[in-house]
């Protein structure tokens, strides 16, 4: 199952990928598929029929793994949520 994550790149606007499995600690190189702009779009630095891509871990400032709502349901909630109104 694929993992989305918000890549942030140093001086690049950040976008989203999927990635088979989280990079290890020694990693030097991410493989990113199917990037894609925050809003789904097409990222500008990428060719029209670009699947995937692989960036050095040099260039990458943090990336972030997003919680998609599959991922909601797998988690039981152990507090209130007021908000929801249960």
């Amino acid at each position: 199952m694929a993992i989305r994550v918000v890549v942030h790149i140093a001086n690049e606007d950040p976008f989203i990928a999927d990635l088979e499995e989280l990079p290890a600690q020694n990693a030097t190189f991410i493989y990113v598929k199917n990037p894609r702009t925050r809003d789904n779009k097409q990222v500008p630095w990428a060719t029209e029929r670009l699947r995937a891509a692989m960036f050095p871990m040099a260039r990458i400032t943090y990336i972030e793994e997003v919680v998609t709502q599959a991922d909601e349901r797998e988690v039981e909630r152990f507090y209130r949520d007021r908000t929801q109104g249960y």
